[in-house]
């Protein structure tokens, strides 16, 4: 489970996303399963996972169950319809005013520019308002599912202070580029050497860390495939993602696994931390430089170690090793 999120100044809240569970606006039974799962977030959906003619009583069935509570800290998300159907604005408006104070995001799907974030973020704001609601503080992420969106990545997370995530949508932007697979997370037929999603991940990847975003990997379709499911997962995850969707709860541990440190990756970084602020002080010699076992460490290693202790504190790991200062 997750743990309270924590603010740097002048940043909005970073939250754990290692497991972002996906559950139809229109199934009460599915959104009353997913209060009991251990995930990090869970997004009621109002897009793909909602057929047309249940949208409108699925608005309801949503506002009604983020008012009902019981969520714990998972956050509490709501992806909408994308700005070329007639739905959003509907979509925005009902849930936002209905249940606006608890909700933590609003997720865009195939957001293909900047003008779209600003967009919903002049509606969250008039909404936000008008109902009385802390102005800024619902966020957005935004769903990267096609070429258009893959180019302007940059400037969509640049484009509002309420932008949290970037997220890949791989199975519309297959579909948008023309790739030659119906898998969803496999590589394609015929792509045998390296990996055919390596710039499409490392493109979020680095727009979401240049503008201090998370960045999130998307679904994995085969979920009763555990093992394929933990392989992909560790691939984006190894390029430094915070986290995954899961489709089914059969996904969720090894999302929180894998996006979670190894133990002893954790138990090392805290060490690093913890010696390298002892060797740099007074009573450690004011050392910028030092051995930590057959380790030199120096400010480059505390900031690496900095990125796995915090994604291993947001995870809820404890140490299972802990470094002394040697005797005088």
């Amino acid at each position: 489970m997750t743990t309270t999120p924590t603010t740097a100044p002048g940043t909005r809240p970073v939250r754990p996303r290692r497991s972002n569970l996906a559950v139809p606006g229109s199934s009460q039974k599915m959104i009353d399963k997913a209060r009991t799962l251990p995930v990090d977030q869970v997004f009621l959906d109002l897009e793909d996972a909602c057929a047309p003619l249940a949208k409108p009583e699925a608005r309801k069935t949503i506002v009604a169950s983020l008012n009902e509570g019981g969520w714990g800290t998972r956050i509490r998300v709501v992806r909408v319809n994308d700005w070329t159907t007639h739905w959003t604005y509907r979509d925005v408006v009902e849930v936002v005013e209905g249940a606006g104070a608890n909700l933590d995001a609003i997720m865009l799907p195939k957001v293909q520019s900047a003008e779209q974030v600003v967009a919903l973020d002049l509606l969250l704001t008039q909404i936000e308002t008008t109902m009385g609601y802390e102005v800024g503080r619902i966020g957005i992420e935004a769903q990267i599912e096609n070429a258009k969106g893959l180019i302007a990545v940059d400037a969509i997370a640049k484009a509002s202070p309420r932008v949290e995530t970037i997220i890949f949508g791989p199975a519309d932007f297959m579909a948008s580029i023309n790739m030659k697979s119906l898998v969803v997370g496999e590589q394609p037929p015929g792509y045998d050497v390296g990996d055919a999603y390596h710039h499409i991940l490392m493109s979020i990847l680095m727009a979401a860390r240049a503008n201090d975003k998370q960045a999130v990997d998307g679904p994995y379709l085969a979920i009763k495939d555990v093992d394929g499911f933990r392989r992909v997962a560790g691939r984006s995850a190894a390029l430094g993602f915070d986290g995954k969707w899961v489709l089914h709860p059969g996904q969720i541990d090894a999302a929180n696994e894998v996006f979670n440190p190894r133990q002893e990756d954790y138990d090392h970084a805290e060490n690093i931390l913890d010696a390298y602020a002892w060797f740099t002080s007074a009573a450690g010699g004011a050392r910028g430089a030092a051995m930590l076992g057959d380790e030199m460490i120096d400010e480059a290693s505390r900031k690496m170690a900095l990125v796995i202790a915090g994604k291993g504190r947001a995870g809820g790991m404890s140490r299972t090793d802990v470094w002394t200062p040697p005797e005088s």
